[in-house]
């Protein structure tokens, strides 16, 4: 029994920033496994890539995180050009990699299994169905949202959402992402509309002005503290949802493992790369760290 296992895919990442150009790898589930790597969890990753990429799994598994790595004819590949304000993005897809299907999954039991599509088809339904059946789900939607056309990442609503939402315990979106699934931009009106869709905890993120988790009827405000410096945006959902989810199996309420995930985000967008930091570090900028709640609260109609 694992505590959290990942599906999703390994991405080659161009991070496009007004400071740099950069390669690596990326995706959910690689910023997430790589947040994870110091926690005492027992985790596994369920991935798929190309062989020529198959290096990238050999470095994870160095970092003794477990991996199971399907063959894909490729790899994904994105191009993130991030704006000066690292809130928003453009996005394109060179290449696709081969969907997770049941068929295809191995044999895992899991407390949670966080699920990280990148574009509309990585996971089918009936697999998210499956899962739950077996575990807590919790989803990142913003995969389910986006589909490409000539190369170019668009998004529109996921068409699947009243059949597969009924299935997720825990479900992340930003601002933009909760506006195109459930439409509107009001962030409370927002989660109640995917609660009533029967997820039981809804987190939407606001970038800079923190975040808004929603839970049997209660709404908790959860602060963004201030970075030394923002230098790369690319991870930072997926290292706050690493975050919050650790806390969870570990048995923390909502605020705490809130609080915590956006801690470990705010010291992630510091410097590019994923995650590079450890407990320690995450508890400093919860006792020291500065945050606005004025700000948060305006944000989020509170």
């Amino acid at each position: 029994m694992y505590d959290i296992c990942t599906i999703g895919h390994i991405t080659l990442d161009k991070v496009v920033t007004a400071q740099s150009v950069k390669y690596m790898p990326g995706g959910t589930s690689f910023y997430f496994s790589k947040a994870l790597r110091q926690f005492d969890l027992k985790y596994m990753l369920v991935t798929a890539l190309a062989e020529e990429e198959s290096h990238i799994v050999a470095g994870l598994r160095d970092e003794n995180i477990e991996v199971f790595s399907q063959n894909s004819p490729y790899t994904v590949y994105f191009e993130n050009i991030y704006s000066a304000n690292q809130d928003h993005r453009e996005q394109n897809v060179l290449h696709k990699a081969a969907p997770f299907t049941v068929a295809q999954m191995p044999a895992i039991d899991a407390k949670i299994f966080h699920l990280g599509p990148l574009l509309s088809d990585d996971i089918a339904v009936d697999l998210l169905k499956s899962l739950a059946s077996k575990g807590m789900v919790s989803l990142d939607i913003q995969g389910y949202l986006r589909y490409v056309k000539d190369k170019k990442v668009f998004y529109e609503d996921w068409a699947n959402k009243k059949e597969a939402l009924q299935h997720v315990s825990i479900l992340k979106a930003n601002e933009f992402e909760m506006e195109v699934v459930t439409g509107t931009s009001d962030v409370r009106e927002g989660a109640q509309y995917l609660a009533d869709l029967g997820v039981k905890e809804v987190i939407i993120t606001l970038g800079s002005k923190g975040s808004l988790i929603f839970k049997d009827n209660h709404f908790f405000r959860i602060p963004a503290f201030k970075p030394s410096a923002v230098v790369d945006a690319t991870g930072c959902g997926d290292t706050y949802m690493a975050g919050y989810l650790s806390k969870k199996v570990a048995g923390a309420g909502v605020q705490e493992a809130g609080e915590f995930g956006a801690a470990m985000a705010t010291l992630k967008i510091q410097s590019s790369g994923p995650f590079s930091g450890d407990t320690g570090m995450v508890e400093e900028v919860l006792r020291y760290g500065e945050c606005d709640r004025e700000v948060i609260a305006q944000a989020i109609y509170l």
